[in-house]
């Protein structure tokens, strides 16, 4: 059996099915978004091989960036009162090429507990209370993860539960790929809005200077993304579209930047609701901090539409 298929077929695989959409969410393997399909298509990507990603720790179709998105400038962090000396060797630490901490824990390592489940929407919870995750993230909380499929397409909520203990920093994102099915990556057009483009160094993280970005809404031929934005309304759209469809996230609530990610000659766009920019842990910058017993709650929309 094909090793994606194998992972479809776990016990604890969800599908989701409203209207013209179907999902399948695996609670034990990450909340990892498996397969998003509209009108019978799929319009997820890297989720070719997911037994491959699992033993890569790479990501893959939706997945949740936890504790942090994207990059740390380092392998030590200082937040809300703690510092963190983070071990490369952990099994629970995915290295990029330059040998920085990337994208937290793999989604494959954080088995969720599901506590609700219909045919239109799953709930699940993850307590980071384990040693070795407070190791990585030493801050205990809750995470509860509501996915629900309309006729419209996905929302994904995530909330954040601080223990009584002390506060926690808010700097998870999600790593959605997409792609639009039987047209060339060259005929896709991807329209984002005005924001501030974050500079970036050699390594990709942020320096701390930023430029106007007026948007854009053009052929993706001409590009190479893999740039950071600051929103400026917390309530935007990003959009790719060719063919029959136009696949748009929409930032409901909770995500101020965005990562964007689409290399050339993929074939997928990456566009990434991110509570915090990268490395916040370190920089402090746009880092929010959920205080003791309180709450932080985030959502997005994959709305999916026939043009």
């Amino acid at each position: 059996m094909p090793a994606r298929a194998r992972l479809l077929d776990d016990a604890s695989a969800h599908p989701l099915a409203s209207g013209d959409f179907e999902a399948v969410f695996l609670p034990r393997h990450g909340m990892l978004g498996a397969s998003l399909r509209h009108r019978g298509a799929e319009i997820l990507r890297r989720i070719g091989d997911l037994d491959d990603a699992r033993a890569r720790g790479s990501t893959a179709g939706i997945a949740l960036l936890h504790p942090w998105a994207n990059r740390l400038a380092a392998l030590r962090y200082r937040a809300a009162g703690r510092e963190v000396a983070l071990d490369s060797k952990s099994s629970l630490l995915h290295l990029d090429a330059s040998g920085l901490p990337i994208h937290g824990v793999p989604w494959s390592l954080l088995a969720w507990d599901v506590t609700a489940a219909t045919r239109t929407r799953l709930v699940a919870r993850l307590d980071w209370t384990r040693g070795d995750l407070l190791a990585v993230f030493p801050f205990p909380h809750r995470l509860e993860m509501a996915v629900s499929l309309a006729t419209d397409g996905l929302t994904v909520e995530t909330t954040l539960v601080a223990h009584r203990s002390g506060p926690v920093p808010v700097s998870f994102g999600f790593h959605p790929y997409f792609g639009l099915p039987g047209v060339a990556r060259d005929d896709w057009r991807l329209t984002l809005p005005a924001m501030r483009k974050l500079t970036l160094d050699a390594s990709h993280i942020p320096t701390g200077a930023e430029e106007v970005f007026d948007g854009l809404d053009a052929a993706l031929s001409k590009y190479d993304f893999d740039d950071g934005f600051a929103l400026v309304d917390e309530t935007a759209s990003l959009s790719l579209s060719g063919g029959e469809r136009r696949i748009s996230v929409e930032f409901v609530r909770g995500y101020r930047f965005a990562q964007i990610f689409a290399p050339k000659g993929s074939a997928f766009v990456a566009l990434e609701p991110m509570t915090a920019p990268t490395n916040a842990l370190r920089s402090g910058r746009g880092l929010r901090l959920v205080e003791p017993g309180a709450s932080f709650s985030a959502a997005f929309r994959i709305r999916v539409e026939a043009i």
